[in-house]
């Protein structure tokens, strides 16, 4: 408490409050001194060519590259090199361990090479030096082929397989991916011990809670999260400079708002585009989005289901084909679509339960993805109705906007594998004539429980999903796209994962059964 002249007495900001601004504060000012010295805005010129980036690099004074790539499950990893090395590596690649990342490579055939894609840099605010950021390909040296196991190789063949089936040269996604902006995030697990806890000062279990200067009240109830404004949302200054990141990284955005949840659920949705263009903006979403979060002191999850009793984060994929800048979507059909995408929903559906192992892909997912709520596990399609799998939005009449919105995956799922099992499962669907089955414009959540028993569910866990995967995996495989052993090893892993999960007792498990 410090003395004032009055006699009164105030509370004195915590040493974390005054680190936290003093954080902002010079990230801010660094931020502005590194962008005064450039002549315009234009921090992210279209650049092809690695002479393109080196150029760039020298114009904002980069002294470190990092070459990025993600592994099997989707998680970002990294080297760094000075930027003397970046024409020596676009020219051999940077090596790196193949045996240490998950779902490469075995230790007696562990080096492998990143092949920096120039289209990708980015001026990375978030390090200490000036730093262009670049997403690599990854390749086998001895043969020199792209890494078959490798995510972007993956989604690389499922484009040039679209092209390759003549139906179209084009697969627009655009992703909504929702997330978690916390204040804190406590959790363990050992032999004796198991809990986690997440908090968030506009959370309503806070509105008893004492706060730095008082606390005001204006904490979000469960479930009345969906657009409110200024007290209650206090995440729009920091979705904001989430945004700006964003465009001054090259990654188009169309709107921000706060979510459905209370705790602080966001959505930033992105402007469409190329599937393979679209798997890298949201592999470098995910890592500003964090950036940023920390620049402020907070912690963002994409786990799907983080709060018990309150709307999980999901990650509705729209999508759409087109051939020689026209839409192929747009037509006759129910809600204006055309055959081919009649086509295209029969085979989303169709594979929608081995989709959910690479689209849902942890035990987590499963806790979104509950019949009876709000999750759109019925494998049916509608317009405009949220609660079906499928989605036709009527937002516009215009062809260009017709598309199909998947809306059962989650963030959790590595974009490259994801968004290309949905193209393969369209086109299977279009190439063998299967349709949707009829469409439903009934409220699912009071449709009466023998009429919601005929419609089909999304399966009820990850073990479930992986069965389906086993299964009917053709139509990811017979393209060439997925190998069988790729996938063989994915479900491998996936299983170990609900093994160990499987063995360990929870805090829920305590709460349940202790006395029993």
């Amino acid at each position: 408490m410090q003395s004032t002249s009055t006699g009164k007495s105030q509370t004195s900001k915590s040493p974390t409050s005054m680190l936290v601004e003093e954080i902002k504060k010079t990230t801010y000012e660094q931020e502005i001194k590194r962008r005064e010295g450039a002549a315009d805005l234009d921090f992210l010129p279209k650049m092809q060519t690695g002479a393109d980036v080196i150029a760039f690099a020298k114009k904002h004074h980069a002294s470190m590259v990092d070459f990025t790539f993600v592994d099997v499950p989707g998680t970002l990893q990294h080297t760094t090199k000075p930027v003397h090395e970046l024409e020596g590596v676009f020219e051999g690649g940077a090596g790196f361990d193949g045996s240490s990342i998950r779902g490469f490579q075995q230790i007696e055939e562990s080096d492998m090479l990143l092949m920096p894609q120039a289209s990708t840099a980015f001026l990375d605010m978030f390090s200490g030096e000036p730093t262009i950021g670049l997403l690599c390909d990854v390749k086998d040296p001895t043969s020199g082929n792209l890494y078959d196991s490798s995510p972007r190789t993956i989604a690389r063949r499922a484009t040039e397989y679209l092209k390759k089936t003549g139906i179209a040269d084009s697969a627009m996604f655009g992703p909504e991916a929702e997330f978690f902006i916390f204040d804190s995030v406590h959790y363990d697990q050992s032999a004796g011990e198991a809990y986690y806890a997440v908090d968030s000062e506009e959370a309503i279990w806070n509105t008893g809670r004492e706060e730095e200067g008082g606390n005001h009240g204006y904490k979000i109830r469960h479930k009345e999260g969906y657009f409110p404004g200024a007290p209650m949302d206090r995440q729009k200054g920091i979705r904001s400079a989430m945004v700006r990141e964003l465009e001054l990284a090259g990654v188009a955005i169309e709107t921000s708002h706060h979510e459905v949840a209370t705790a602080g659920q966001a959505e930033i949705d992105m402007e469409r585009d190329e599937l393979l263009t679209m798997g890298d903006k949201l592999i470098r979403y995910k890592y500003i989005i964090r950036n940023v979060a920390h620049r402020y002191g907070k912690s963002v999850t994409f786990m799907p289901k983080p709060i018990f009793g309150d709307n999980g984060s999901g990650m509705h994929v729209h999508q759409s084909l087109w051939q020689n800048g026209k839409p192929l979507f747009a037509g006759e059909e129910y809600a204006g679509l055309s055959k081919m995408a009649m086509n295209y929903i029969g085979g989303i559906l169709h594979h929608a339960a081995a989709l959910c192992a690479l689209c849902n892909p942890t035990t987590n997912s499963y806790k979104r993805l509950v019949p009876g709520f709000e999750a759109p596990v019925n494998l049916i399609y509608s317009a405009r109705n949220r609660s079906a799998a499928i989605r036709i939005p009527m937002y516009s009449n215009n062809p260009k906007a017709k598309r199909v919105e998947f809306r059962m995956p989650d963030a959790t799922a590595n974009p490259y594998l994801c968004f290309s099992a949905m193209l393969l499962a369209g086109l299977d669907g279009i190439e063998r004539g299967l349709l949707p089955g009829s469409h439903t414009d009934e409220n699912l959540y009071k449709m009466p429980k023998e009429k919601l028993a005929k419609i089909p569910h999304a399966p009820e866990s990850l073990s479930r999903a992986l069965d389906a995967l086993e299964s009917d995996s053709d139509f990811l495989t017979k393209s060439g796209v997925f190998s069988t052993g790729f996938l063989s090893s994915y479900i491998e892993g996936k299983r170990d994962e609900i093994s160990e999960g499987n063995m360990r007792p929870t805090p829920w498990e305590f709460y349940r059964y202790y006395d029993a």
